[in-house]
Protein backbone atom coordinates (compact mmCIF):
# COMPACT_ATOMS: atom_id res chain seq x y z
CA UNK A 1 0.00 0.00 0.00
CA UNK A 2 3.21 2.27 0.40
CA UNK A 3 3.11 2.54 -3.49
CA UNK A 4 -0.34 3.62 -3.34
CA UNK A 5 0.22 6.22 -0.83
CA UNK A 6 -1.81 9.27 -2.39
CA UNK A 7 -4.49 6.87 -3.29
CA UNK A 8 -4.88 6.29 0.31
CA UNK A 9 -4.42 9.53 1.63
CA UNK A 10 -7.01 10.77 -0.66
CA UNK A 11 -10.02 8.25 0.25
CA UNK A 12 -8.63 8.91 4.04
CA UNK A 13 -9.72 13.03 3.81
CA UNK A 14 -12.57 12.30 1.62
CA UNK A 15 -15.98 14.20 3.01
CA UNK A 16 -18.31 11.95 5.03
CA UNK A 17 -21.72 13.03 3.93
CA UNK A 18 -24.74 11.09 5.62
CA UNK A 19 -28.01 11.20 3.21
CA UNK A 20 -31.80 9.54 3.86
CA UNK A 21 -32.21 6.01 2.78
CA UNK A 22 -32.49 5.54 -1.13
CA UNK A 23 -34.72 3.16 -1.61
CA UNK A 24 -32.03 2.53 -5.08
CA UNK A 25 -29.45 1.16 -2.66
CA UNK A 26 -30.85 -2.33 -3.02
CA UNK A 27 -30.91 -2.29 -6.48
CA UNK A 28 -27.50 -0.68 -7.03
CA UNK A 29 -26.43 -3.06 -5.01
CA UNK A 30 -27.83 -6.17 -6.82
CA UNK A 31 -26.39 -4.55 -10.08
CA UNK A 32 -23.14 -4.20 -8.95
CA UNK A 33 -23.13 -7.70 -7.67
CA UNK A 34 -24.50 -8.76 -10.94
CA UNK A 35 -21.27 -6.68 -12.48
CA UNK A 36 -18.51 -8.65 -10.60
CA UNK A 37 -20.42 -11.75 -11.57
CA UNK A 38 -19.50 -10.63 -14.97
CA UNK A 39 -16.16 -9.59 -14.84
CA UNK A 40 -14.78 -12.10 -12.61
CA UNK A 41 -13.92 -16.04 -13.43
CA UNK A 42 -16.71 -17.87 -10.93
CA UNK A 43 -14.17 -19.75 -9.20
CA UNK A 44 -12.59 -16.63 -7.63
CA UNK A 45 -16.06 -15.67 -6.80
CA UNK A 46 -18.51 -16.86 -3.77
CA UNK A 47 -21.39 -15.60 -1.52
CA UNK A 48 -21.68 -11.63 -2.03
CA UNK A 49 -23.54 -10.19 0.77
CA UNK A 50 -25.01 -6.21 1.11
CA UNK A 51 -23.92 -4.87 4.36
CA UNK A 52 -23.77 -1.48 6.38
CA UNK A 53 -25.97 1.08 6.51
CA UNK A 54 -27.23 1.01 3.15
CA UNK A 55 -28.36 -2.51 3.65
CA UNK A 56 -30.53 -1.12 6.31
CA UNK A 57 -33.94 0.16 5.30
CA UNK A 58 -34.95 3.90 6.59
CA UNK A 59 -31.33 3.96 7.73
CA UNK A 60 -29.50 7.74 6.74
CA UNK A 61 -25.79 6.67 5.53
CA UNK A 62 -23.19 7.27 3.56
CA UNK A 63 -24.41 6.98 -0.04
CA UNK A 64 -22.03 4.10 -0.61
CA UNK A 65 -22.66 0.74 -0.79
CA UNK A 66 -20.93 -1.98 1.01
CA UNK A 67 -20.57 -4.84 -0.12
CA UNK A 68 -18.66 -8.13 1.32
CA UNK A 69 -17.52 -10.87 -1.19
CA UNK A 70 -15.91 -14.44 -0.50
CA UNK A 71 -13.12 -15.10 -2.46
CA UNK A 72 -10.71 -18.49 -2.40
CA UNK A 73 -7.67 -16.53 -0.47
CA UNK A 74 -6.77 -12.73 -0.35
CA UNK A 75 -3.52 -13.81 -2.47
CA UNK A 76 -6.16 -14.54 -5.34
CA UNK A 77 -7.72 -10.79 -4.86
CA UNK A 78 -3.69 -9.86 -5.70
CA UNK A 79 -3.13 -11.83 -8.23
CA UNK A 80 -6.55 -12.54 -10.12
CA UNK A 81 -8.79 -9.96 -9.22
CA UNK A 82 -7.56 -6.99 -8.84
CA UNK A 83 -5.56 -7.18 -12.26
CA UNK A 84 -9.03 -7.36 -13.96
CA UNK A 85 -10.54 -4.57 -11.73
CA UNK A 86 -8.01 -1.91 -11.35
CA UNK A 87 -7.96 -1.06 -15.12
CA UNK A 88 -11.60 -0.78 -14.53
CA UNK A 89 -11.22 2.47 -12.59
CA UNK A 90 -11.92 0.21 -9.42
CA UNK A 91 -9.03 1.15 -6.59
CA UNK A 92 -7.39 -1.31 -4.60
CA UNK A 93 -6.78 -1.22 -1.25
CA UNK A 94 -4.67 -3.96 1.58
CA UNK A 95 -3.80 -3.48 4.68
CA UNK A 96 -0.42 -6.13 5.15
CA UNK A 97 -0.85 -8.93 7.80
CA UNK A 98 2.56 -7.89 9.59
CA UNK A 99 4.40 -4.77 8.70
CA UNK A 100 7.73 -5.25 6.11
CA UNK A 101 6.56 -9.44 5.64
CA UNK A 102 4.84 -10.58 2.36
CA UNK A 103 1.05 -11.55 2.95
CA UNK A 104 -2.25 -9.30 2.93
CA UNK A 105 -4.97 -9.47 6.20
CA UNK A 106 -7.54 -7.76 4.32
CA UNK A 107 -8.24 -6.45 0.78
CA UNK A 108 -10.95 -4.04 -0.60
CA UNK A 109 -11.97 -2.01 -3.53
CA UNK A 110 -13.62 1.61 -4.28
CA UNK A 111 -15.65 1.89 -7.56
CA UNK A 112 -16.36 5.70 -8.26
CA UNK A 113 -18.94 7.45 -10.62
CA UNK A 114 -18.32 9.95 -13.34
CA UNK A 115 -17.62 12.65 -11.38
CA UNK A 116 -15.49 10.62 -8.79
CA UNK A 117 -17.64 9.87 -5.85
CA UNK A 118 -17.09 6.63 -4.04
CA UNK A 119 -20.14 4.31 -5.28
CA UNK A 120 -19.25 1.23 -3.60
CA UNK A 121 -16.85 -0.76 -1.36
CA UNK A 122 -16.11 -4.08 -1.95
CA UNK A 123 -14.66 -5.96 1.42
CA UNK A 124 -13.25 -9.54 -0.25
CA UNK A 125 -13.45 -11.95 2.46
CA UNK A 126 -12.33 -15.36 2.51
CA UNK A 127 -15.33 -17.49 4.11
CA UNK A 128 -13.50 -18.47 7.23
CA UNK A 129 -12.83 -14.48 7.77
CA UNK A 130 -14.46 -13.32 11.16
CA UNK A 131 -15.58 -10.01 9.22
CA UNK A 132 -18.75 -12.16 8.18
CA UNK A 133 -19.79 -11.08 11.33
CA UNK A 134 -20.44 -7.87 10.17
CA UNK A 135 -23.67 -9.21 9.10
CA UNK A 136 -25.15 -9.45 12.34
CA UNK A 137 -25.17 -5.79 12.83
CA UNK A 138 -26.83 -5.80 9.75
CA UNK A 139 -29.64 -7.81 10.66
CA UNK A 140 -29.66 -6.41 14.59
CA UNK A 141 -30.30 -3.34 13.06
CA UNK A 142 -33.51 -4.79 10.27
CA UNK A 143 -34.80 -6.36 12.79
CA UNK A 144 -34.89 -3.53 15.92
CA UNK A 145 -35.69 -0.20 14.80
CA UNK A 146 -35.24 2.13 17.81
CA UNK A 147 -31.14 0.83 17.96
CA UNK A 148 -31.23 1.65 13.85
CA UNK A 149 -32.47 5.43 14.81
CA UNK A 150 -30.54 5.26 17.64
CA UNK A 151 -27.46 4.92 15.14
CA UNK A 152 -29.14 7.10 12.76
CA UNK A 153 -28.62 9.78 14.89
CA UNK A 154 -24.89 9.02 16.19
CA UNK A 155 -23.51 8.81 12.68
CA UNK A 156 -25.39 12.46 11.83
CA UNK A 157 -23.36 13.59 15.27
CA UNK A 158 -20.34 12.05 14.36
CA UNK A 159 -20.46 13.00 10.83
CA UNK A 160 -20.88 16.71 11.52
CA UNK A 161 -18.30 16.63 14.33
CA UNK A 162 -15.58 14.64 11.63
CA UNK A 163 -16.48 15.78 8.41
CA UNK A 164 -12.94 15.21 6.76
CA UNK A 165 -11.85 12.42 8.89
CA UNK A 166 -12.82 9.03 8.15
CA UNK A 167 -11.08 7.37 10.99
CA UNK A 168 -12.33 9.89 13.59
CA UNK A 169 -15.56 9.19 12.46
CA UNK A 170 -14.97 5.45 12.31
CA UNK A 171 -13.38 5.23 15.76
CA UNK A 172 -16.50 7.12 17.42
CA UNK A 173 -18.76 4.43 16.32
CA UNK A 174 -16.90 1.73 17.87
CA UNK A 175 -18.91 1.87 21.19
CA UNK A 176 -22.50 1.68 19.97
CA UNK A 177 -20.91 -0.61 17.28
CA UNK A 178 -19.95 -2.97 19.99
CA UNK A 179 -22.80 -2.72 22.29
CA UNK A 180 -25.04 -3.91 19.29
CA UNK A 181 -23.16 -6.82 18.64
CA UNK A 182 -22.87 -8.18 21.61
CA UNK A 183 -26.98 -7.82 21.63
CA UNK A 184 -27.06 -9.38 18.58
CA UNK A 185 -24.55 -12.59 19.63
CA UNK A 186 -26.91 -12.78 22.82
CA UNK A 187 -29.87 -12.45 20.46
CA UNK A 188 -28.85 -15.16 17.99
Amino acid sequence: MRAKALHVTRALGERIDIVPYDPAWPASFEAEAAELRRLLPPELLGRIEHFGSTAVPGLAAKPIIDMMVEVPSLAVVAQGIAPVLTPLGYEFFWRDAERGLPGIAYAWFIKRDAEGHRTHHIHCLEARSSEWERLLFRDYLRAHPEAARDYDALKRRIAEKHPDDRVAYSKAKTGFIRRVMKAARKAG
